[in-house]
């Protein structure tokens, strides 16, 4: 039988436990509200997520005694959940015609702009090289929390979206497995260092991308072929083959993070019952994430630390140098081989945003015992600060100057529709691509010549009332039935099937 102390010590923990609950619920409530803020001040959210929990950091320091360990695997699992839906967002038929110079930027293009942030570093600061080659590493990678919050609702008309949608998640991976090497090949010496680290590198990669494209043709397995009892389990199911893909690859020593990129990339495009509640679950995980992400990494920064050891000076010279003289030079240089207007190569130049990512190999950092670790981490943080907001809140501007066509998708609250138990035949939803055979046509000239006819048309989240002299504009979202699917494709998207 329970004495009154011990009711009174149990009240006491309940009463305790309720009230970090109620304020757990509440910063998170301020913080989704806060991208209500952000949209009104022209600042990306993730800004306001970092310094806000920097600041509160810094005027309670017992929040800054969190232990790195924990705030680096928390970061690692909210990264997953936005590598995975920013996969999925894009898809495959989205990726594959600016798969080359995806690649080429992701890939040489972090590897070119980490030995150019490191010979600066080591010329420019004195730093010795393995600092010097940590710090570059740690903000060679942009970073897809950061970029897809910047763009929000807004579309990227054309290839340079999805060249910097695509870069984005693909460099955070080989950013990571640079990293890893080069931590593995500081315990060695001489070639065998650079042999370590280039081998380290290639099995991240190779396993990566094996695990990946396994994976993700294993989910969409299960998304087709097994049989659910209740609806949502199917985004569940989904969530924790994911987080299966990335422990699998992990395990194997390859990078789990391209792993669930592109295992979201192959689910992308695919028909698969309850797709859409799917996406959207996963797409509101992914903001989920980008908030813990930003929070977490912004209570281990202290401001304190970088006013006094002035690494905001250094860090702010060094973003300065990033953004008008690296990455025009490296990224441009790579994207100057790739037909793109000159405006949509400035455009992926400046808007290669550092976030959460940099954040994250900056605690590499911190645990790899070197001399002035801590100014090394605030040098990373001063320069993804500057990223978020000096570059982030600059973007829609730039798109303007440059002419890159950024389309804003308003909210649609209500949905129109029915649901079937079989998979629906010849039914296909659309959205015009400029440029393609059904931009500026009417309907009944695409039921004429196509043999598609358009049940639905929604234009700027508004329903448009259809006859036969409609004309379909670019951005219109469109409910077809009738007609083969690639003849469909070609004529909606302007690219094959």
């Amino acid at each position: 039988m329970a004495t009154g102390a011990d009711r009174t010590r149990d009240g006491v923990a309940v009463e305790g436990f309720a009230l970090y609950v109620a304020a757990l619920g509440a910063v998170a409530v301020l913080a989704v509200l806060s991208n209500r803020l952000a949209d009104r001040l022209r600042l990306p959210a993730p800004a306001l997520f970092l310094f806000a929990a920097a600041i509160v950091s810094d005027l309670f320091p017992k929040l800054n005694e969190l232990s790195l360990y924990a705030v680096r695997h928390l970061v690692e699992i909210a990264l997953v959940l936005v590598l995975f839906s920013g996969g999925m967002s894009m898809g495959w038929r989205r990726l594959r015609p600016s798969l080359g110079p995806v690649a080429l930027v992701g890939v040489l293009g972090t590897l070119l702009t980490a030995g150019a942030l490191a010979l600066v570093l080591r010329w420019v600061f004195g730093f010795d090289w393995l600092a010097a080659l940590l710090v570059g590493t740690a903000l060679s990678p942009t970073d897809p929390a950061a970029v897809f919050s910047v763009l929000g609702r807004r579309t990227v008309v054309g290839r340079s979206g999805t060249i910097l949608g695509g870069e984005s998640g693909a460099n955070d991976p080989v950013g990571i497995a640079l990293m890893a090497s080069l931590l593995a090949a500081g315990t060695a010496g001489g070639w065998s260092a650079v042999a370590s680290g280039v081998g380290e590198f290639a099995l991240q990669l190779v396993v990566g991308s094996v695990v990946g494209l396994a994976g993700g043709w294993l989910i969409l397995q299960l998304m087709r072929r097994v049989s659910l009892p209740d609806e949502s389990l199917y985004p569940l199911q989904v969530l924790f083959a994911a987080a299966s893909i990335y422990g699998v690859a992990t395990l194997a020593r390859g990078s789990g993070f391209l792993a669930v990129f592109l295992a979201g990339i192959v689910v992308g495009d695919a028909r698969a019952p309850f797709k859409r509640e799917i996406q959207r679950f996963h797409g509101a995980l992914a903001s989920l994430g980008e908030i813990l992400a930003f929070g977490l990494l912004g209570l281990i920064v202290s401001l304190r630390s970088m006013v006094t050891e002035r690494a905001w000076l250094t860090g702010l010279v060094l973003a300065v140098l990033l953004t008008f003289v690296i990455r025009p030079i490296v990224v441009g240089g790579l994207l100057s081989t790739i037909r793109l207007r000159w405006g949509e190569r400035i455009f992926v130049v400046w808007s290669g945003l550092k976030g959460a990512v940099p954040i994250l190999l900056g605690t590499f950092i911190l645990t790899a015992d070197l001399d002035q670790d801590l100014r090394l981490f605030d040098i990373v943080f001063a320069v993804v600060a500057f990223s978020i907001v000096v570059q982030g809140g600059l973007v829609p501007l730039v798109a303007r100057w440059c002419r890159v066509p950024m389309r804003t998708t308003p909210l649609q609250p209500w949905a129109v529709g029915i649901r079937v138990q079989g998979e629906p035949v010849g039914l296909r939803h659309y959205t015009v691509a400029s440029g393609a055979p059904a931009d500026g046509r009417p309907l009944f000239e695409l039921s004429r010549d196509e043999g598609v006819w358009v049940s639905l048309v929604s234009r700027d989240g508004e329903q448009v009332q259809l006859g036969r002299s409609t004309v379909l504009r670019a951005g219109d979202e469109v409910l077809v039935a009738g007609g083969e699917q690639p003849a469909a494709e070609r004529v909606f998207t302007g690219r094959d099937a």
